[in-house]
């Protein structure tokens, strides 16, 4: 048994202590060296606090190129755990080398780069230790280390340092974790940041990046361009590889058209081939400046926005200032309702874009659909009724005693709605009958009928699922499921789901934290068009004349955006295709 043991113990060691891969041998070329002539750039060390990250204290420098027009807004490059970053000495990345001979060869414009640590919030005394933030601002996805950069650290460069606020000008860069961190930076930013190096990237499942690749097919496409480099002999922990992890970043990257450049290498965890091709890395990111970075629309054939999504058409403001907008529907012309709650207004807007007030004293309207008779149909949640308008205003109330958020109707005006606080689904029939048809979701949002009205799918903003159950002869529903699986942000499990749309191809449209997701069939997203500005998204519809403008509630604003394909309404049901299972 002991020398089971021992043999044991040795292949491990064996099998850790050699590489897997034969190792090339990388040497630093001039450019990371100093050379004569080159002006050197000044360096100023900082230390700042932060908000975001509560108690944290960091070390950063500052970097200003002797070529620098003070009257000419700079580029902006920020390299994450700078202490190591800015080190001139051993094989490490010698980056203010590099940039003082890139600058001085013109290779790239004159800019001010940024050496940033992570935070450490100190211990609380001797016998204590330190909470290090290394791996909570790293490795994580989400907005708030690039909330941490744009709110924190920026504006007090800004103070010293004319930066450019062209986001094709602001650049990430980071080794390890900080490699996830610059990407995670930029892909949660684009209007930011749009250019991204990443050396051996841990976009494993440290703290969720191994989710990215996955996410980098569904979202729409975004305005960044992205080098990337890693080792065949890198890290294979419980996080998982680091090889496989940045070969399938590359490849996702590749595959929903973006503007990827991935060198591959034989080294372990380590800077030595990163910093041997940091120069012509740097020199690729930066070329073409000041030429913008392109948003990949429709450059690649595979991902599936590419045939749903027309260049040049992206989200439109309709109108803004409403204190809440809700609950657009769209009526037989392709005229857009929609509801600003706590002003107690319905709006319209006409076709030809102008927005006008519908009715006032709308009783806190919230969810609104069309029905085949031409009413609006609305949950008036202020009086706690279920009320219909005809075109010329005239209300007609429907149903009293019920609490509403959104409601559908169905080609033959059955309606049926939610009731968030009480974990409630109401169907009402024609002759005004109501009675609860589902109990027990944790908070019942949106609500809409199946593309053929045969399944009612109901969203739970407090959790990732939208639950579809079959619809009734008698309105009631059975065979429920948790059944289309949502995308959640990285700060909750809950999506924040609530207003729903569907296509004539059957896909579903959900508007989430994250952006408007669309579901196939089968339940899978396969899509995320990027929200039109920060917050949630409240609800959506098709509308316009060919039913092929989505319309988006945001908070204080109302949206447009044109896309191939088509919606459909309550009196025009229709069965979809087979879906691709």
């Amino acid at each position: 048994m002991t020398q089971v043991m021992h043999r044991r113990n040795f292949v491990s060691a064996l099998a850790a202590a050699a590489p897997l891969f034969a190792q090339e041998e990388y040497k630093q070329g001039p450019d990371s060296f100093r050379q004569d002539g080159v002006p050197k750039g000044a360096i100023t060390a900082h230390k700042a606090t932060s908000k975001l990250y509560p108690g944290t204290v960091r070390d950063y420098w500052v970097y200003t190129p002797a070529q620098l027009d003070r009257a000419t807004p700079a580029p902006v490059m920020i390299f994450q755990d700078g202490g190591g970053m800015i080190r001139e000495d051993g094989n490490g990345y010698k980056v203010p080398v590099v940039l003082d001979n890139l600058i001085h060869k013109r290779d790239i414009p004159p800019m001010v780069a940024i050496f940033i640590n992570p935070g450490i919030l100190p211990a609380a005394n001797a016998n204590a230790q330190g909470r290090y933030n290394r791996s909570l601002e790293y490795d994580g996805l989400g907005d708030l280390y690039a909330r941490f950069l744009i709110e924190e650290i920026l504006p007090e460069i800004a103070k010293s340092h004319n930066l450019s606020q062209n986001p094709d000008h602001w650049g990430l860069a980071g080794s390890s974790s900080g490699g996830i961190a610059a990407f995670n930076a930029a892909w949660s930013r684009p209007d930011k940041f749009r250019r991204v190096l990443s050396f051996i990237g841990s976009f494993v499942n440290l703290r969720g990046a191994n989710n990215l690749p996955a996410l980098i097919r569904k979202y729409e496409p975004k305005p960044l361009r992205v080098f990337l480099q890693d080792g065949s002999n890198d890290n294979d922990i419980y996080g998982g590889s680091w090889w496989i992890a940045n070969q399938d970043m590359a490849r996702s990257l590749e595959w929903s058209g973006y503007d990827v450049k991935f060198v591959k290498g034989t080294e372990a965890h380590n800077a030595k081939h990163g910093s041997a091709i940091l120069p012509d890395a740097i020199r690729w990111l930066w070329r073409d400046f000041p030429k913008p970075i392109e948003t990949p629309i429709n450059k690649s054939d595979k991902h599936y926005l590419s045939t749903a999504l027309i260049p040049g058409k992206d989200w439109e403001l309709v109108g803004s200032g409403y204190r809440f907008a809700e609950g657009p529907a769209v009526d037989k012309s392709g005229q857009v309702f929609f509801t600003d709650i706590p002003n107690n207004r319905i709006h319209k807007i006409a076709l030809d874009g102008k927005v006008s007030v519908f009715t006032e004293n709308s009783g806190g309207t919230n969810g609104l659909m069309f029905g085949p008779d031409g009413r609006l149909y609305g949950c008036q949640n202020g009086k706690k009724q279920i009320v219909a308008w005809t075109m010329d205003g005239a209300e007609t109330v429907l149903a009293t005693d019920v609490e509403s958020n959104d409601l559908c109707l169905n080609a033959k005006g059955e309606i049926w709605f939610t009731d968030p606080r009480n974990h409630k689904v109401w169907f009402l029939d024609t002759k005004g009958n109501k009675r609860v048809v589902h109990q027990g979701l944790e908070f019942p949002n949106g609500v809409i009928l199946s593309t053929d009205q045969t399944l009612l799918m109901v969203n739970d903003s407090r959790g990732r699922w939208v639950w579809s159950f079959t619809v009734n002869a008698d309105g009631s529903l059975s065979n429920g499921q948790a059944y289309h699986h949502l995308e959640s942000p990285d700060d909750s499990s809950a999506t924040s789901a609530d207003g729903m749309t569907v296509d004539t191809d059957g896909h579903l449209y959900v508007t989430t934290k994250i952006g408007l997701q669309i579901c196939d069939q089968p339940g899978r997203v396969v899509a995320i068009l990027n929200k039109p500005h920060g917050g949630s998204l409240s609800n959506v519809v098709f509308g316009g004349p060919e039913l092929n403008t989505l319309y988006v509630t945001a908070g204080d604003r109302v949206y447009k955006r044109q896309i191939n394909r088509k919606g459909l309404t309550a009196w025009t049901p229709m069965k979809p295709p087979m879906p691709r299972l």
